[in-house]
Parts: structure tokens; sequence; C-alpha cells
């Protein structure tokens, strides 16, 4: 187990809006804020987004099963920031719902905005971290600096 200890440093309110990425607005917003390490709570509206809902296989390195969702589904979701290897990597998780239907997993690629998304960015200061590619996963994982024994 790794781990890594810092504070709470800045805490930001930034509301996403109508047809707006999500995605690339939180990337713009924390590399313009230059936030090292942090973790983002959000909770809104997406018009379209793709979301990987596991692996197809739980094989190691996995295969990702994608999903789209269209058509205003509502959503919360949680993100964790380090930096990697070009600038800030941001790694968003949500749950998605419209109807009786709803999906977890992990929001990549993109998410247009329905109406609005209101996102709570926590910065962390002090956390020794970077989220590098695993060659054995094929996947990028945080690295922290020390190792619970």
């Amino acid at each position: 187990m790794q781990y890594s200890e810092g504070q709470v440093g800045r805490v930001f309110t930034v509301r996403i809006d109508d047809r707006e990425d999500f995605i690339s607005e939180v990337r713009r917003f924390v590399a313009a804020m230059n936030i090292q390490s942090g973790m983002i709570h959000f909770l809104g509206a997406v018009r379209s987004a793709r979301i990987v809902t596991g692996p197809k296989e739980p094989v190691i390195p996995p295969i990702p099963r994608h999903e789209e969702i269209l058509g205003g589904w509502e959503l919360f979701g949680f993100a964790t920031i380090y930096p990697g290897e070009e600038g800030p990597s941001i790694h968003i998780h949500t749950v998605a719902g419209r109807g009786i239907q709803s999906l977890a997993g992990c929001l990549r690629e993109r998410g247009e905005v329905y109406v609005i998304i209101e996102a709570t960015i926590t910065e962390f200061v002090g956390i020794s971290a970077k989220r590098i590619f695993d060659e054995k996963t094929g996947v990028d994982l945080p690295v922290f600096d020390r190792v619970l024994p």
C-alpha cells in the first residue's frame, strides 16, 4: 500500500453550463488554477457522455466496456487530480441515471452538460504523487512517496 500525507489548500466552487464539455472545462480550470493534487465532487446532468462501466472480462490488462448515454442523464460523482505526464491528470467516476436506468463508471472522452454541473474542487498541498502509466495493467495509476509496512 502506498500513500502520501498533505493538507487541504484552496477550495473552489465551479459552475459548468449547458452544452459545455464537463471534462475539458474541469481540466482547463485545474490547469488555470495550477492545482497539482486534489479532489472534485460534482452533481448535475449531461446531454451525452461516454462512460467505462468496467472491463469486458476481469483480466489484466483490462479491456474497457464503453456505454454511451444520450438524452439528459442526472449524475453525481467524484474525481482525483494528480500530476500526470502531460499536466494534471484527472480520474473521474460517476453515477448517472435517467428514469429507472442507472450506470456507474469512469467518465471519459466527453460529457456534454445539460443545464448545469456544479463542482467543488478541493486542492491538496504537500502531497507527493504522480499518475504514471503502468505497463502491467495498461492504466495510468497514482504513485505515492510512502509505503505502509
